[in-house]
């Protein structure tokens, strides 16, 4: 297979699991609630558990990744994905859903960092391979910008029911794609010069980067929570205004992953993007209509997709060749926020005003390109432009280092 071709069947499933992601997620704590009849605590309880399942699961196979490349990986968590959402169209007990929720459900979560390596590794030395995190996170953001409407068109006509039985062929449909991915096999010994000599990381500097990318994550998703409250409360506007503004964070993600493509892998951009989430919370705390608001989102989505296709670019670069772990890492800290930024955010809006939680969410935000940023630089990796930068060779021996 061509290397275009398959960097276009990596696009495609990264789209479709986008798309499978974005169909179910705005709908799952609402079935907990309303068709299971379940309280607020136990759907808490069942999002954190997916959540934190996911991370056991993915740092797991990640390392497996890291000894053999293989496709495998990402067809399981895509099947077994789909094996939990149809089991949801016949499920509302609280136990069977908790377990879904640890198993099948959590698993899914595997298979986001696990194609951005396989793309990585499958490329191989080319062009597309320099340039894979980028667009491939762009793909991402298009799913997202997709996705809910074709949720909300199917919910309408079909219900729960319909909208899971869809994620579940979505997924089959990624599973599908990713059979036909050749994944190239590199023997012991293949690391080049360069990485042989670099010093492991140490555990300082590996826990601020993800405290960074954690808690930038933790004030993104709280944000989108707060969000609401404060713009049809607050501000007084209806609730139909949020979807504009949610299609233009998304519509800016796209242009932005696709244009980080051929930026350097500076060690300065990341936090600088998280520094855009902080200039967002600024701009939404004062804005009065929905323009104001509107001009926020521009600030969010560019935020969003420095941090989610540089930073995947970032760890893979320092950890290199450990592409599996690296992606890995960078998921779980993603996830890890997810998980933190629920509890917070209904803290702090039984707590405060909605534009006092707008501003512990900046400050969240702010914290995170601090931490990021003082993980300092490391002296032995020259960080090269995003198309300079060689793919990952990965080999047992050095996987297990």
């Amino acid at each position: 297979m061509g290397e275009r071709r398959t960097f276009g069947v990596f696009l495609g499933a990264v789209l479709m699991l986008g798309i499978a992601d974005s169909l179910s997620s705005p709908y799952l704590a609402l079935f907990a609630a309303d068709e299971a009849g379940l309280d607020p605590l136990r759907v808490g309880a069942l999002a954190s558990a997916s959540g934190l399942s996911g991370i056991v699961i993915s740092a797991w196979l990640g390392r497996r990744f890291d000894r053999a490349p293989r496709r495998i990986y990402a067809v399981f968590a895509c099947v077994g994905g789909a094996l939990g959402y149809a089991l949801l169209t016949v499920s509302r007990s609280f136990e069977v859903l908790l377990l879904l929720s640890l198993s099948l459900l959590g698993v899914v979560a595997v298979a986001f960092p696990q194609l951005f390596a396989l793309a990585q590794v499958s490329l191989g030395k080319t062009p597309q391979a320099r340039r894979a995190a980028p667009v491939l996170r762009s793909g991402w953001s298009l799913a997202w910008a997709l996705g809910p409407l074709v949720g909300a068109l199917v919910m309408t006509r079909s219900g729960f029911v319909g909208v899971f039985w869809a994620t579940a062929g979505t997924l089959l449909v990624t599973a599908l794609l990713l059979l036909f991915v050749p994944v190239r096999r590199f023997a012991a010994g293949a690391v080049t010069g360069e990485q042989s000599k670099r010093a492991p990381l140490s555990w300082g500097t590996t826990a601020l980067l993800v405290l960074g990318v954690m808690l930038f994550f933790t004030s993104m998703l709280a944000g989108s929570l707060v969000l609401p409250f404060y713009v049809t409360r607050e501000l007084d506007l209806p609730a139909a205004s949020l979807g504009p503004l949610f299609s233009a964070c998304a519509a800016v993600e796209v242009v932005v992953a696709l244009a980080l493509a051929f930026l350097p892998t500076w060690k300065w951009l990341v936090p600088g993007g998280m520094l855009l989430m902080v200039g967002y919370f600024a701009i939404t705390m004062v804005s009065r209509d929905l323009t104001g608001l509107l001009l926020a989102q521009v600030a969010r989505g560019a935020a969003i997709a420095v941090v989610g296709a540089a930073g995947i670019v970032y760890f893979q670069e320092w950890m290199a060749p450990a592409t599996g772990r690296a992606t890995t890492l960078f998921s779980n800290a993603t996830t890890a926020g997810v998980v933190i930024a629920g509890l917070l955010a209904g803290f702090w809006l039984e707590a405060f005003s909605y534009r006092t939680a707008l501003a512990l969410c900046a400050l969240t935000a702010l914290l995170g390109a601090v931490a990021f940023a003082g993980a300092g630089t490391r002296p032995d990796v020259r960080l090269r432009p995003a198309a300079d930068v060689p793919a990952s060779v990965l080999s047992a021996e050095d996987a297990e280092g």
